[in-house]
């Protein structure tokens, strides 16, 4: 099929490969979504014994034909596109390039291939692919609530990995004169110490004397108020950056990235222009 009037062959894959705006780039994304699921599924059924006897053949050779698509399609991503370093180095970039790697690893690393499991990472594409800006708008909302509340979380983690020590210490000095309670070195009270604050208790270690189950049970009743510390940081960041404009879908041409207001002519990261036709040069080529 060839371009339309107006377009450069680069500019035309281009807005195939990378928009869902048209009928033949929503062609394109949905194809390329069927495709890593079935490439993903292949690669589950194969690690069940019983098909694999039966079937391994079948699926090792859809297990390649998919990649070889895949090596095909991320060529040609790198081709049509204006900066191809800056996709490489992209999100995307590096999760089309990881998606086919292991295929090829395997022939020298044997189960390798295994790890092709990273393809599913690009049915992100799905919100763009059907048009689903609202889910887009909100993973930038909480995207945002975590870039705000970073500061704060990081001295709520460093609090706790001092409690964490101390605690630790404390428990060591008092159980570690009981070796069936399995206090035997400070790294493992330190151990016990995160299992038990995170509410998880595998029970593998237990304290034995009345001073340790005391300090246990005060670190469980910490454990409790600790949880909801991180999450009322991350939700009044949410709810602060909601207030912010919905973004809509549209990728930037020159840098690759999304976020842009429905109006924007022009990309707010980079400067450049969001008009697809002027990246294969002049729009009369």
């Amino acid at each position: 099929m060839p371009p339309p009037p107006g377009h450069t062959w680069r500019s035309w894959l281009y807005e195939v490969i990378f928009e869902a705006d048209t009928a033949t780039g929503k062609t394109f994304d949905v194809v390329l979504l069927w495709s890593i699921l079935l490439s993903v599924a292949a690669v589950l059924l194969e690690s069940v014994e019983a098909i694999r006897i039966g079937y391994g053949r079948i699926l090792y050779g859809v297990e390649w034909g998919f990649t070889i698509l895949f090596t095909i399609e991320y060529a040609i991503r790198i081709i049509c596109v204006r900066r191809p370093w800056l996709y490489i180095r992209s999100f995307y970039g590096i999760v089309d390039l990881l998606s086919i790697l292991p295929t090829y690893i395997s022939v020298v690393v044997g189960g390798s291939q295994a790890m092709i499991v990273i393809r599913a990472l690009r049915l992100l594409r799905v919100f763009r692919v059907f048009k689903l800006a609202r889910y887009v708008g909100e993973a930038s909302v909480l995207m945002d609530a975590l870039r705000a509340s970073r500061a704060k979380i990081t001295v709520f983690l460093l609090t706790v990995l001092s409690i964490v020590l101390i605690v630790g210490s404390l428990m060591y000095l008092i159980e570690g004169t009981h070796p069936d309670s399995g206090f035997t070195s400070i790294p493992a009270s330190i151990y016990w110490t995160i299992v038990t604050m995170t509410t998880v208790g595998y029970g593998d270690i237990t304290p034995q004397t009345i001073p340790g189950k005391t300090l246990a049970s005060m670190v469980m009743i910490i454990g409790y108020g600790i949880i909801a510390v991180p999450t009322g940081i991350v939700t009044a960041e949410i709810s602060a950056a909601s207030h912010q404009r919905r973004i809509t879908t549209h990728v930037c041409p020159e840098c690759h990235r999304e976020g842009h207001e429905p109006d924007a002519k022009c990309c707010k990261f980079c400067g450049s222009s969001l008009q697809v036709n002027s990246l294969g040069g002049d729009k009369d080529s």
